[in-house]
């Protein structure tokens, strides 16, 4: 993930992309998607026939750096780095990540790390922040396993949830088999491991969670696992949305961040002197999670919609606080059953987030606490919206807005042009929702995630 064009990596690059392009020639793909997600949340694309494979690992493909300024409604703003039509970037697959797409027959898929022309990195690259924030945690001896729940409605060809069988029931399982059934091999066929399928609580709502993984690893299967439910969808006749919002007073969609420290393969979240177990690391880690989860929410709930999902005393997570397995806390902690499976859970987060700018973010705000030697604060149990005393997290994307701006720590890890990108995506949408009713919120929100 170095400069691009150096000869020597532009050669190899070539000479291994021709041979993953026989590969794919020979299992019948026609076709390769490459990816990325802007900073709205949206999954961009680029395709191009399989035989151009060779050059586009080698020299790239081409696409405007005005995405990094793109909102959801596909209108576009500015930022102190990104103005109107100039410039160009290249898209360079990563062919480690690269996969036939079992529910599209002839297509193969590939995350795209961004460029410049000249070969450069390019300051804006999300996926490339991912990695440069797991590579911190690395020089400090600790690894991350992290995974991020799928959550997602399916409608109709009306809009309609296409189920009201009952949350997490047997009924709602019966009635979609098959439609599951397709989503596990599809997924299986990707040579992803699938730990739980289930309906959840929303009418027409499934959660998937898959293996754990690096944090650049769980960021590019989670846009994996959501494309893959996309085409499984189309499939049946049905649609899959990733909202986290779908009525002004109902449950959305989540996309929770479940993240474990690990030194020396010793899972740091147990065996330890602090909180049920935590070492000294996992806990000031956690404690910086949690003291930054205002300007985190910037990247994890980035979207107007976000903030109708939370609300208290749904599960959302609305309250900056900790609990052992409080599920209304927005840090979870859980002990698991066995040494390996304790982790934590960051519950104010959805599926609107850039998941490259979550993982990044969340650890750049974990390793701050673990400079500091931050302690967590005190465990609130049940409800913190009886207690009336628990801090509320910012309640609308404008005051999220307000809190990533004045957030040193994430400014200087996302760096000055990555950093004003998302700030005015950001605050571009938080202008354009400022007067919306909620129902004109989802309305402009549900169909694009």
């Amino acid at each position: 993930m170095g400069a691009m064009n150096s000869a020597p990596s532009r050669a190899e690059r070539a000479a291994r992309a021709r041979l993953v392009a026989s590969r794919l020639t020979a299992q019948g793909v026609d076709g390769v998607a490459v990816s990325w997600v802007d900073n709205s949340g949206i999954g961009r694309v680029k395709t191009f026939p399989v035989g151009q494979l060779e050059h586009a690992a080698e020299w790239g493909v081409g696409a405007a750096p005005c995405f990094d300024v793109f909102l959801l409604d596909d209108s576009v703003t500015s930022s102190p780095f990104t103005r109107g039509p100039d410039g160009d970037l290249r898209l360079v697959p990563d062919l480690d990540r690269l996969v036939p797409l079992a529910a599209q027959p002839g297509w193969a898929w590939a995350p795209a790390d961004r460029y410049a022309q000249d070969g450069t990195p390019h300051p804006g690259c999300q996926r490339r922040f991912a990695a440069r924030m797991a590579d911190a945690a690395a020089r400090r001896g600790l690894t991350l396993s992290t995974g991020i729940e799928v959550e997602w409605v399916v409608t109709d060809a009306t809009g309609a949830p296409a189920t009201t069988a009952p949350a997490y029931g047997m009924h709602r399982f019966a009635d979609f088999s098959d439609y599951l059934r397709d989503l596990l091999r599809a997924l299986g066929e990707q040579q992803l491991t699938v730990l739980q399928l289930h309906p959840e609580y929303a009418p027409g709502q499934f959660e998937v969670s898959v293996a754990p993984d690096g944090p650049l690893g769980t960021a590019d299967t989670t846009v994996l696992v959501r494309h893959t439910i996309r085409a499984v969808s189309v499939r049946h006749g049905l649609r899959a949305g990733f909202a986290p919002a779908l009525t002004p007073e109902g449950v959305g969609n989540g996309g929770h961040l479940h993240l474990s420290l690990w030194r020396d393969g010793r899972n740091l979240g147990t065996g330890g002197p602090g909180p049920y177990g935590l070492h000294p690391a996992a806990e000031h880690f956690l404690a910086g999670v949690l003291d930054h989860l205002p300007a985190l929410l910037a990247l994890g709930a980035p979207s107007a919609a976000s903030y109708l999902r939370l609300r208290p005393s749904r599960w959302s997570g609305p309250y900056r606080c900790w609990g052992l397995e409080n599920r209304e806390a927005a840090l979870r902690l859980i002990t698991g059953s066995t040494a390996g499976q304790a982790n934590a859970e960051v519950k104010c987060f959805d599926a609107t987030a850039n998941p490259y700018l979550l993982v990044g973010g969340v650890i750049a705000a974990g390793l701050d606490g673990l400079d500091a030697g931050k302690p967590l604060p005190g465990e609130v149990s049940g409800d913190p919206a009886e207690l009336g005393t628990v801090e509320r997290l910012p309640a609308d994307l404008g005051e999220t807005a307000d809190a990533f701006e004045a957030s040193v720590v994430l400014r200087e890890a996302l760096g000055a042009q990555l950093h004003a990108a998302v700030l005015a995506v950001r605050q571009a949408e938080a202008e354009l929702f400022a007067d919306r009713a909620p129902e004109e919120v989802i309305a402009a929100t549900v169909g694009r995630y």
